[in-house]
């Protein structure tokens, strides 16, 4: 299956963020919600529907984020996705593209990937975020599902700011990774995830252990990266509250 969505967010001109463009394929659909209870009235909120199970094998789906300065959206997701072995065992891929110019502000905080056995699934995200933009990026992965172990699964993101690198991460599991669960990658821990927060403006701090398994250090910019395993996506998402950036609304970080 293939599938493109895109949603284009706008400064409304009244200190409101309207939608100039919201597009949605079988399985990604994007639903307009209206305001979180987490967030006050200038922000534009939108949970992605999964309309099909998956990503399956064989699926390409694509996914357009815009927004533009004085903007700010919130994107989610209703439910964890798991990705799934096809019959033929043809690879799925989910490539996410953004832009944030500056200005605007972006909350992605999609619930987790599982990776199902067997799967061969990629998530690659690029986000271009301008000089003065605001971001807030969660990613979290769980390696199977209930006593299983996982297939292929690679999750990568690449973020520059103001035209400068600021991340570039990979990591990939399964059968198909070298030395993936072992000490130096995840050991024994069943589920990872990382917060990014590109707050301008705000001094990223010192770096802070957050549990013994999970740490929050500096990046070069306005900007903070928090990295955590887990045995279960409960204790995952515990981790990254904690790492919940001030003002950030700790809502939005809510344990699943």
């Amino acid at each position: 299956m293939r599938a493109h969505a895109r949603v284009v967010a706008e400064a409304d001109g009244r200190g409101g963020t309207r939608l100039a463009q919201l597009r949605g394929e079988t399985p990604l659909l994007l639903r307009r919600t209206g305001v979180a209870a987490d967030l006050d009235a200038g922000w534009a909120t939108e949970p992605l529907v999964g309309g099909a199970a998956g990503p399956l094998g064989g699926d390409d789906l694509r996914l357009d984020i815009d927004v533009g300065a004085g903007a700010r959206l919130s994107l989610r997701t209703v439910a964890a996705s798991i990705a799934l072995p096809s019959r033929t065992g043809a690879p799925s891929h989910l490539n996410v593209r953004v832009t944030v110019a500056g200005g605007g502000t972006l909350h992605w905080l999609p619930e987790q990937t599982g990776a199902a056995a067997d799967c061969r699934h990629t998530t690659a995200a690029s986000v271009d975020a301008g000089e003065g933009a605001t971001l807030l990026w969660r990613d979290e992965l769980v390696c199977g599902r209930h006593d299983e172990a996982p297939g292929d699964l690679t999750v990568s993101t690449s973020v520059t700011y103001a035209g400068r690198p600021l991340l570039r991460q990979r990591l990939d599991v399964g059968p198909g990774a070298d030395g993936w669960a072992g000490p130096a990658v995840l050991g024994a821990a069943r589920a990872t995830g990382s917060l990014l927060h590109v707050h301008p403006g705000v001094a990223p701090g010192a770096p802070r252990v957050l549990g013994p398994t999970a740490v929050r250090v500096p990046l070069a910019g306005p900007a903070s990266l928090t990295t955590a395993t887990a045995p279960d996506a409960h204790a995952l998402r515990q981790y990254l509250c904690l790492a919940a950036p001030e003002p950030a609304p700790v809502p939005l970080l809510r344990p699943p």
